[in-house]
């Protein structure tokens, strides 16, 4: 059985939950009621960014750090990690998620283009977490589970050593020429001519006129094939023009 999260009661009750929220106060009220468009424009000083790992207990000095990571960017990128740190720590939620989805609502094409994967996949965890929509809450923890099980995928193949392994050709012949049962009745993908995932790109294409949270799954997926994943490099293997997804 999974670890049970924790109850409403529970998480108000925990210091340790109220000391990730010491310094939240003065982070809020440099967050709200801002111009987006001012904020666009504005560029955070830095050339490099510097990742951060891990999370300090005091907010603001975790924002602190979180600024590094937007070197060279526009402010309005520190501001939507800003958000969805203090949301996540749970200081004036109602407050900060509306200020949130009107950012979405505003800049959903900019954000999109802007953001990189780790802030996407971020955004969309929180609009599954705290969103009343129930359509909106779907599709944000699609946009989730794609960027995820990728990440899972790939976080193996480091694991194992096999980023040089070339593909074995005993293999890749028994995949284009018959089935091969992998798990509990699913079986291979057809390598260099399986209409699934044109199929499902069609699917993400449909949905995503839905609603703000749809352009996250598309954004998501499409960004899958350009960068080293498993999507790019089955693509690099994809031979039958009709049925490719990109």
């Amino acid at each position: 059985m999974s670890v049970r999260k924790k109850s409403r009661i529970e998480r108000l009750l925990s210091f340790n939950q109220h000391r990730k929220r010491f310094g939240a106060g003065k982070a809020s009220s440099a967050l709200l009621n801002n111009e987006f468009s001012a904020l666009k424009a504005r560029y955070i000083e830095g050339t490099t960014p510097d990742y951060t790992h891990g999370a300090e207990k005091d907010v603001e000095q975790h924002l602190l750090n979180l600024r590094e990571e937007f070197a060279g960017q526009p402010e309005l990128l520190y501001v939507h990690a800003s958000l969805i740190v203090l949301i996540r720590r749970e200081y004036k939620v109602d407050e900060h998620f509306q200020q949130f989805t009107k950012l979405w609502e505003t800049e959903k094409d900019w954000l999109c283009s802007q953001l990189n994967t780790r802030w996407l996949v971020s955004a969309a965890d929180t609009f599954a977490d705290y969103s009343d929509n129930p359509t909106e809450r779907a599709l944000a923890l699609s946009a989730s589970l794609l960027a995820n099980t990728v990440k899972m995928q790939e976080t193996e193949r480091y694991l194992q050593g096999t980023e040089t392994v070339p593909d074995n050709a005993e293999r890749l012949a028994q995949l284009t020429s018959k089935r091969v049962d992998l798990f509990d009745g699913t079986s291979a993908f057809a390598v260099g001519t399986d209409d699934t995932l044109r199929n499902m790109r069609w699917r993400i294409d449909s949905i995503s006129a839905l609603h703000s949270t749809g352009s996250l799954v598309a954004e998501i997926f499409n960004r899958l094939q350009h960068q080293d994943t498993v999507y790019q490099r089955f693509r690099q293997r994809h031979t039958r023009d009709k049925t490719r997804w990109w």
